[in-house]
């Protein structure tokens, strides 16, 4: 990487990151407490323990396969807002197709047959909106932000009616299968969710990267999200790349839904994931839609949600939600600025 290439990639994002601080400095003092304070608090909290880490370690695994699918649908120039119910949906036919396995059965056999049922389930979803936009233009926001009321309203009539445990709205607990916590391997970790699953997250941004950057379909997809037509007259089929790119994008995001199905309480809970979805779409705009960008933007994000529950004794919770909007808005109008302003001052300094 030239030293070009890695000041437009590193610069921007490390000012929008500055602007959300100071901002964020302004929001502390409004509520009269230190910013180094809650600042050395939070990172205390959630990086300086094991048991804050490993949180964070849990929820940036769900965040980084949720913003892994919005950034593939967006690398092809659709905004899939589905992943809400697509994550949903995976956990929830995961959890099903656990209740079918005979107990006893190692993990590790158990758990090509939960990727396949997470991915399944959160496909079909991604695929409605996928088929409707190349064969009838249908807006893909529209279709999958209605099908997110669907989808979760139709999980949770089958789970309360049909596969709960009584007098609770969980599906029954796996038999078999389930992964391991990380606090089995390190028992520091005590008491945190965080679980193996995090490692089939980073597995899903390597394959992203391979199949957008080294494959000829991913070739394509980038192709059709820069300029259809152009792709188009090309030879690509842009319709069959738009139903691939929102199928494979909701399948990303129903694998996440194991981080809670098998790797935590080992069974489907309604709300189990609530607003890990539309976060996804902040962790994909803020990490560029690159699947280094999106791993460490899913940790940023987990961070201030951890956080959020660690300063709550000095300023309310409720501002590191305004904190992660702040970050969020930074990115989308600093990062653009930045760039212009790298590009006219290596004009101004050519000539």
């Amino acid at each position: 990487m030239n030293r070009r290439t890695l000041e437009e990639s590193l610069l921007p994002p490390v000012v929008a990151l500055l602007l959300a601080a100071v901002v964020g400095d302004v929001l502390i003092l409004s509520f009269g407490q230190s910013p180094g304070a809650v600042y050395r608090l939070l990172l205390e909290g959630t990086w300086g323990n094991a048991y804050g880490f490993g949180q964070v370690l849990y929820k940036a695994t769900t965040l980084t396969f949720t913003g892994l699918a919005v950034g593939l649908g967006l690398r092809a120039g659709l905004f899939n807002i589905g992943a809400e119910s697509q994550v949903a949906a995976g956990g929830f036919v995961a959890a099903v197709a656990g209740m079918l396995l005979p107990a006893g059965i190692p993990a590790l056999l158990c758990l090509p047959l939960f990727v396949l049922a997470a991915a399944l389930g959160g496909g079909i979803v991604g695929a409605v909106p996928g088929v409707l936009k190349a064969k009838f233009g249908a807006h893909e926001v529209i279709v999958t932000i209605m099908l997110n009321f669907i989808v979760l309203a139709l999980l949770n009539y089958l789970t309360s009616a049909k596969v709960h445990v009584p007098d609770t709205l969980h599906t029954p607990e796996l038999k078999s299968g389930a992964l391991f916590r990380l606090s089995d391997v390190i028992p520091a970790f005590h008491g945190s969710a965080a679980n193996a699953t995090i490692l089939l997250a980073v597995i899903a941004a390597a394959v992203f990267g391979w199949y957008l950057f080294r494959t000829r379909r991913g070739f394509e997809l980038r192709a059709v999200g820069l300029q259809p037509r152009a792709a188009e007259n090309a030879g690509v089929h842009v319709g069959g790349v738009v139903w691939r790119a929102l199928t494979v994008s909701g399948a990303i995001a129903g694998i996440g839904g194991l981080n809670y199905v098998l790797g935590y309480k080992h069974y489907y809970e309604e709300g189990f994931a609530s607003g890990a979805g539309y976060l996804g779409i902040a962790v994909a705009l803020v990490g560029r839609n690159h699947p280094l960008g999106i791993v460490v933007a899913a940790l940023l994000f987990a961070t201030l949600s951890q956080g959020g529950l660690v300063v709550n004794a000095l300023v309310p919770k409720q501002m590191i939600d305004v904190l992660q909007a702040v970050v969020i808005l930074a990115v989308a109008t600093s990062v653009p600025e930045v760039r212009r302003m790298l590009r006219t001052s290596r004009r101004t300094a050519a000539t």
